[in-house]
């Protein structure tokens, strides 16, 4: 890229924008054994976590449900977020209606209409870092223990 790296706060600006307007991140977990597991997820962002929603017998929800941690990917390779977090497992009837109703609305999906059960997670960031190219790569934390330093 021809342009200057991005300050903290200007990333910490553009990572913000991906969270609000972006519908799908990719959710890395690893079973208890260390197995890893990649899928594409949608969510909501409601300015403190991200909600997510999978069945619960899935590889992706009996991990996150085992480990109460995942480490998502926002964005193209080349204008990436990670973000690791950790996991709040709520029962699927357990939001406020709104809350669920916003998520649908947002994502095309509600999972609380499959026959096969599901379960929302709630992902907190601990961990946010952003970088576009290996000029950014100093400096790429955003957020570190749950508070942003910019």
């Amino acid at each position: 890229m021809s342009t200057a790296p991005r300050t903290r706060a200007e990333r910490r600006r553009d990572t913000e924008h991906r969270l609000a307007h972006d519908v799908d991140v990719w959710v890395a977990t690893a079973s208890p054994d260390g197995a890893p597991y990649l899928v594409p997820l949608s969510f909501d962002w409601d300015g403190e976590a991200l909600l997510t929603a999978t069945p619960a017998k899935s590889p992706t929800g009996r991990n996150l449900a085992a480990t109460g941690t995942a480490r998502l990917a926002l964005g193209p390779t080349r204008d990436l977020a990670m973000i690791d977090g950790d996991v709040e497992v709520l029962a699927i009837d357990a939001l406020a209606p709104q809350v669920s109703d916003r998520f649908a609305a947002r994502t095309g999906f509600d999972p609380r209409t499959p026959a096969i059960p599901y379960h929302w997670f709630r992902i907190t960031p601990r961990r946010i870092q952003a970088w576009r190219e290996a000029d950014e790569l100093s400096g790429r934390e955003l957020m570190r223990d749950g508070h942003w330093l910019a």
